[in-house]
């Protein structure tokens, strides 16, 4: 008699982590590389976009591959996202001009939408709940060495050879994901689901996020006739989802979940400190090479203690849930992001690199506690059988969360520069200029007397950046105050 073949859980849970490693590298490679890569293809005002995209068309997906993944099958959503983000890994890599770069990011993203819910859910199928923590703890190790093998790889493959090789870098190990995945991950056959796939409900959520997020994207061209409409399309695309969910036999997302108020305000939170985080892995590493002119390199390096010692926090996360109280735990978490937040905000031109990389080390560990505690509130929050759908919605969340945060912050930043530059119209400053300062290539052929004051607009930029950044912080204590008192002892 053949034995019946098992999921062989030590090579998934590798292959969890490097799924993790592949995604975190794509942040800090992508985040150290930027500048250089705005100044090679000259865009320094649509440089969001190529965050955005990728971050728009990961959202618009991650919803479905959760439904998919519950109804199909962990194993073949996940391969066929692997697969598409190497496609538009490769691509991205290939890139020639800024417009070819975000075509190709939205590509990698549509790719990226399945890769960190489908992971979380896979570790939530093979691992109890008393152990889940824990695992996350160990999955965050993957970060801290993505921190450092991917400022380190970007700054030199900026430095040495060409930008564009920073997104090749996902193919080899997107492929050693999919032959591990495919051979050692074994799932159960599953009953075939007869109830019709919400397709109108899927169109309806994806009309929805694009309008939402393109509405914030644009919000920087100002309070125009596009703008506005999008966000009244956005809001009538609420209002056709709702309605097709309610009579939806099997709903993509159902409405349910949202009558749990721990469900409702960890995902709200987790939007809020992800779009933070988002903030401080796009303009730290500018602040360095823009205002301190340190090379590519050592720009990005200033994130890598944070992605270190995230591991340790999501160590004590973990320990802090089986003691305190959900409301007690996430509000001890919070408070290295705010301490951390507030340096930003405090910290001026002259700050020394030293202190960045001490508080580098403070956000790490209150986003490690912080993401390991809100995943899983998330995951235990609901019915097992809501668990794909419940752990993709919380990737949603995060992911919504930076795709505005990001727009938002760029239009803080466009606008304080332009104001910058307005004031300093005697020197003749443009963003030419801004562009050349941010790459450490270039900064040096701008003439020598105009450097002072050019730092100067991009400091009060940056720095008005971050005030709005601890503002979201805030917003996550009031909002905090308001979950229940739930015990998390029985985990």
């Amino acid at each position: 008699m053949q034995k019946r073949r098992e999921t062989n859980v030590k090579v998934i849970t590798a292959s969890v982590f490097i799924a993790t490693f592949m995604t975190a590298v794509e942040g800090t490679i992508v985040s150290t590389a930027m500048p250089t890569i705005v100044g090679s293809l000259k865009g320094i005002e649509i440089m969001n976009w190529v965050f955005s995209i990728y971050l728009l068309a990961s959202a618009m997906m991650t919803p479905i591959y959760g439904k998919l993944a519950d109804k199909i099958g962990r194993k073949p959503i996940y391969l066929t996202g692997v697969l598409i983000f190497i496609i538009g890994s490769a691509l991205s890599g290939m890139s020639q001009n800024m417009m070819q770069l975000i075509i190709f990011r939205a590509i990698q993203g549509i790719g990226a939408g399945s890769i960190v819910p489908v992971s979380l859910t896979i570790i939530a199928d093979i691992y109890p709940v008393d152990k889940r923590a824990s695992i996350l703890g160990l999955n965050s190790a993957a970060w801290g060495i993505a921190s450092i093998v991917g400022p380190l790889a970007g700054g030199f493959i900026v430095d040495a050879w060409s930008w564009h090789w920073i997104f090749l870098i996902n193919v080899p190990i997107g492929i050693i994901l999919m032959i591990l995945v495919w051979i050692f991950l074994v799932e159960e056959k599953r009953v075939v689901d007869k109830a019709p796939i919400d397709y109108l409900g899927s169109i309806l959520m994806m009309v929805m996020l694009l309008f939402l997020l393109y509405g914030f994207q644009m919000v920087k061209e100002g309070f125009g006739i596009v703008t506005i409409g999008s966000f009244v399309l956005f809001i009538l695309g609420v209002i056709g989802f709702v309605w097709v969910e309610k009579r939806a036999k099997d709903p993509i997302i159902s409405l349910d979940l949202f009558k749990n108020r721990t469900f409702v305000i960890v995902n709200i939170i987790a939007a809020l400190i992800s779009g933070f985080l988002m903030g401080v892995e796009v303009y730290i590493p500018m602040w360095m090479q823009g205002i301190q002119g340190t090379t590519a390199a050592l720009g990005g390096i200033v994130l890598a203690p944070m992605s270190v010692i995230w591991m340790v926090g999501s160590f004590t996360g973990g320990k802090a849930m089986k003691v305190w109280n959900s409301r007690l735990s996430i509000m001890i978490s919070l408070l290295p992001i705010l301490i951390g937040g507030l340096f930003l905000v405090l910290a001026n031109a002259t700050t020394s690199y030293g202190l960045f990389l001490v508080f580098s080390g403070v956000l790490g560990i209150g986003f490690g506690m912080t993401m390991t505690i809100l995943t899983v509130l998330a995951q235990t929050s609901i019915p097992h059988e809501f668990i794909g759908v419940a752990t993709s919605f919380f990737t949603l969340s995060r992911t919504v969360g930076q795709t505005i945060m990001i727009s938002i912050f760029g239009l803080v930043l466009n606008e304080t520069m332009n104001n910058g530059l307005t004031k300093r119209e005697a020197l003749s400053l443009d963003k030419d200029m801004m562009n050349e300062l941010i790459n450490p290539h270039t900064a040096g052929s701008l003439p020598q007397h105009l450097v002072g004051d050019l730092r100067g607009v991009l400091y009060e930029s940056i720095h008005n950046v971050f005030i709005v950044g601890v503002s979201l912080i805030i917003i996550s204590y009031v909002l905090n105050y308001f979950q229940k008192k739930d015990s998390l002892t029985t985990l």
